[in-house]
């Protein structure tokens, strides 16, 4: 394969095909056994590291440091500088380092790492918190600022989107349509992939292929090559038509909302795309419930939040059988103490849930992976939750999951997070819930798995919340959206795209309201520098008017000590004085000499002294 300067290449396949391999090969931590691995020798390659050390470095200053050539300018700028060196090699050396610092926009570094920790969901307060002070998933957003703020030929992303909410990932989406350099992507959220790439590299049977296109374009490549092979055709038509029961069922009431229209179009789009997944390992699909009760769930003007801290008030929510509800809104608006409060892991400050005789909870989230037993296998895990089912039908039934053969006796310790992920939600679909709460379900999960996961929770008959970064899920399964923003969770008015166009225009506010507030602080930090700076001038006079005044006094009083030393001198090398009649004085004019000169001597010192301490002052 031959990858050109600007290609932006989406790598795709399933887990374990190889793509962590070709991104250790890129960045030199694995060789090939055979073949050449050509790559300029003067590119930069740039990555998102994996570890963040609990570091005291403020936020913004640890983002900067991805630009390793502009720290490196920085630093010996100000070791120059401390050291006081001179020579006209020195002061020529200070002036290339500044030409480079404005070509490659050193001075606009800091606004830059600003915006794009603005971008990744920081607030401005959070640019001076120390490192220490973030969780594991900010960690990692600061890990992927570092890795923008890098002036990269070539940028290697794997699976940024992962620890992201929606908002952010559309920022991300933005800030890569504008990277100048070379981008390889690993990704599992195909609307992101369709945004971001101009290639596909598809890993498949030991093979790379690069198919010309974004995501969607390479499905249909693939599922035309995958036709053309007609046991592969046969399995297509099967899923096909297992996925149409479900569109003709629900076009009946299509028209009651624009959202249920935007669902029909995305899964008569899945009817097509399945033939790109004729092949996948996974098969499963969600029982039909034994009950829905009417409601389900009502809360009653809910207040939610942790401690004194509250997150969202007057919260009125009534969810009737076969709702299928999505969470919008930005990053720690309270989308996820909303579903942890549904799933009676938070406590309200105040208000009424009642939930329905009958309701059985399938809830979701990434933290309940803690939960799994490592050192039991994915078939202990469900004959502990059924212990009474045939061992043959449990490993059926984790089969659908690509639990086959020894995966399903070997211990999930070692296994992946998507390996996990997809254990988890074995475990919670065999439940037979008829109310899902799914807390950013995707995560870790493979395009395979989300596919077959967007494709059973569309047939799914219960009711479901759904917290999610992934569009396509989401404009696939939803029915009505929830918008969870600035204090409130109320119904939103319109489709996904209509929330992207929400949400733009919300970051737009922001930002003006941003520069509004820093031009406020800049007015404010210059009338403080006026106000230092007339107190500054204040205090140097106080210093000042005694050490002038000082001064002149001794300025007279050394011309008067000069003077009458002046006279002194003269009258004392007179030969006359010694031999007439007054020889008796002498002893009192050499002692008045000897008084004159020390008083001079030490008004000419503190006169010095004076001289440097006004030196020392500064002009006023």
């Amino acid at each position: 394969m031959q990858i050109h300067p600007g290609w932006r290449l989406g790598v795709v396949g399933a887990n374990g095909s190889g793509k962590s391999s070709l991104f250790a090969l890129l960045r030199g931590e694995l060789h090939q056994d055979q073949g050449d691995l050509d790559i300029p020798s003067t590119w930069v390659i740039a990555q998102v590291a994996q570890e963040t050390p609990a570091l005291a470095t403020p936020a913004i200053d640890y983002a900067l440091q991805g630009d390793a050539e502009l720290m490196s300018i920085e630093q010996e700028l100000a070791t120059l500088e401390a050291e006081h060196h001179e020579g006209d090699h020195v002061g020529s050396r200070v002036g290339e380092l500044h030409s480079r610092l404005l070509e490659i926009d050193g001075y606009g570094a800091r606004a830059r790492a600003s915006a794009l920790l603005a971008g990744l969901g920081f607030s401005m307060e959070d640019l001076q918190r120390p490192v220490s002070a973030f969780s594991g998933g900010w960690r990692m957003r600061l890990n992927l600022a570092q890795a923008l703020m890098c002036r990269s030929d070539l940028l290697l992303l794997d699976e940024p989107t992962n620890h992201l909410d929606l908002d952010a990932v559309v920022w991300l989406e933005k800030w890569l349509s504008g990277y100048r350099g070379t981008l390889l992507l690993i990704s599992h959220d195909r609307d992101f992939i369709n945004a971001c790439v101009t290639h596909i590299a598809y890993f498949d049977s030991q093979r790379l292929t690069l198919y010309t296109g974004d995501y969607d374009s390479f499905e249909d490549q693939h599922a035309e090559q995958l036709a053309q092979q007609q046991a592969m055709f046969v399995k297509q038509q099967r899923e096909a038509a297992h996925l149409q029961k479900y569109i003709d069922r629900f076009r009946a009431q299509a028209t009651k909302a624009r959202q249920a229209q935007s669902r029909i179009k995305a899964l008569a789009r899945m009817e097509r795309v399945t033939a790109a997944h004729v092949d996948t390992p996974f098969d499963f699909a969600f029982p039909e419930p034994d009950s829905a009760p009417d409601p389900m769930v009502t809360l009653s003007d809910m207040t939610l939040g942790y401690g004194d801290k509250t997150i969202l008030r007057d919260v009125k929510l009534e969810l009737r059988p076969g709702a299928r509800i999505g969470l919008l809104g930005p990053n720690g608006a309270g989308k996820s103490t909303l579903i942890k409060l549904l799933a009676g892991e938070l406590v309200a400050q105040s208000g009424q849930a009642l939930f329905g005789k009958g309701v059985v909870l399938g809830y979701f989230a990434q933290h309940q992976l803690e939960q799994l037993r490592p050192n039991e296998s994915p078939l202990q895990h469900l004959v502990r939750q059924e212990p009474m089912t045939r061992e043959q039908a449990l490993r059926d039934y984790l089969g659908g999951f690509d639990f086959r053969g020894g995966m399903a006796d070997t211990p999930i310790d070692p296994f992946s997070g998507g390996e996990k992920s997809r254990l988890a939600l074995a475990l919670l679909i065999r439940r037979k819930p008829n109310l899902l709460l799914l807390d950013e379900p995707t995560n870790h999960l493979d395009l395979d798995m989300r596919h077959a996961l967007t494709k059973a929770l569309a047939e799914y008959d219960g009711s479901m919340i759904l917290v999610s970064h992934d569009r396509a899920l989401l404009r696939t399964v939803c029915d009505d959206f929830l918008l969870v923003a600035d204090g409130v969770a109320v119904p939103f008015d319109g489709d996904l795209e209509d929330y992207l166009q929400w949400l733009t225009a919300r970051r737009a506010q922001q930002a003006s309201t941003n520069v509004d507030a820093q031009l406020a602080n800049d007015k404010a930090s210059r009338l403080q520098a006026r106000a230092d700076t007339a107190a500054d001038r204040q205090a140097k006079l106080q210093r000042r008017r005694p050490l002038l005044k000082e001064l002149e006094q001794l300025e007279r009083k050394l011309a008067k000590w000069h003077e009458e030393k002046k006279l002194l001198d003269e009258r004392l090398a007179d030969p006359a004085l010694y031999s007439g009649a007054e020889s008796g004085q002498v002893q009192t004019l050499l002692k008045q000499q000897g008084e004159l000169t020390q008083n001079v001597d030490a008004g000419e010192k503190r006169w010095l002294d004076i001289q440097a301490e006004l030196e020392e002052i500064g002009e006023l």
